[in-house]
C-alpha cells in the first residue's frame, strides 16, 4: 500500500508540472490507481494553472467539470488543441488552457464603451471568430461571465455586468452557437483578479470570462475511449 501510494503521488507531480514522460514507477500503476492520483490533484493543479488570471466562477466551472483519471487526460488534449487554435484566430482575447476546459478572457473595453453594454464593431469580429471555434467543436458547455471595477454602485455595475455577459451570448447565438450551450452570469465587482486602487487593477478587473468545458457527450465519449 505504501508503494502504490509513492507512485501515485509521483504520477501526481508529473501530472500537475506536465510532465509527459511517465517515470518508471508510474508505468506499473492500474488505470484505477493512476485515476485517484490524478483526481487528488485535480482542483489544486486546476487551480495552480489558472492562478488570479480569472474570477472564483471561471475556476470552479473549470473545476466542477472536470472528471479526472485517463478520460479527463484525454478531454485536456481536445481542450489544448482548441486553446491553441483561439489564440491564433482570436488575437483579441487572452487564452488560459486549464486542463479539462479553456477561459478565453477579454478586456471590457475591447468589447464595450465605458458603462455600456452595446459590442463595438471590432467587439462583434471577435466574438464571431470565437463562434467559429465553439461551432467548431460543438460538444462543450460555454459559460459566459461579466466583471466590472468597483467605480460606481453595487447595484448598477451588477446589472452592466449581466447586461455584458448576455450581450456576448447573445451576439454568439447570432453567429450560430446553439443557445442550450450558452449560460450567463454576472458577478459585477465582487471578483476581482488585481487590486482596486489602481487604474491598471481597475483594468484587470473590467473583463468579461468565457469558460469552455466539456459537456455530457464529450465525458462519454472520453471514457469510452480510455476504457481499454
Amino acid at each position: 500500500m505504501k508503494t502504490n501510494k509513492l507512485k501515485i503521488t509521483a504520477l501526481s507531480l508529473a501530472v500537475a508540472f506536465g510532465v509527459t514522460t511517465v517515470m518508471p514507477a508510474c508505468k506499473s500503476l492500474t488505470k484505477t490507481q493512476k485515476g485517484a492520483g490524478i483526481g487528488a490533484v485535480a482542483g489544486g493543479t486546476i487551480g495552480a494553472l489558472i492562478g488570479k488570471k480569472a474570477g472564483n466562477t471561471a475556476v470552479g466551472a473549470i473545476i466542477g467539470g472536470a472528471i479526472g483519471g485517463t478520460a479527463g487526460a484525454y478531454i485536456g488534449r481536445n481542450m489544448d488543441k482548441q486553446a491553441k487554435e483561439i489564440e491564433q484566430t482570436v488575437p483579441g482575447a487572452q487564452v488560459i488552457p486549464a486542463g479539462e476546459g479553456i477561459i478565453v478572457k477579454f478586456d471590457s473595453g475591447l468589447l464595450f464603451e465605458f458603462g455600456k453594454a452595446s459590442l463595438s464593431a471590432d467587439a462583434k469580429q471577435n466574438i464571431n471568430n470565437l463562434a467559429s471555434s465553439l461551432n467548431k467543436y460543438p460538444n462543450t458547455n460555454i459559460l459566459v461571465v461579466g466583471h466590472t471595477d468597483n467605480v460606481g454602485s453595487d447595484p448598477f455595475n451588477m446589472k452592466l455586468s449581466e447586461e455584458r455577459a448576455a450581450s456576448v451570448k447573445n451576439y454568439a447565438m447570432s453567429q450560430g452557437v446553439d443557445a442550450n450551450r450558452l449560460k450567463t452570469e454576472g458577478k459585477g465587482e465582487t471578483e476581482p483578479i488585481a487590486s482596486n486602487d489602481t487604474d491598471a487593477g481597475r483594468a484587470q478587473n473590467r473583463r468579461v470570462e468565457i469558460v469552455i468545458i466539456a459537456n455530457d457527450k464529450m465525458k462519454a465519449e472520453a471514457k469510452q475511449a480510455t476504457a481499454n
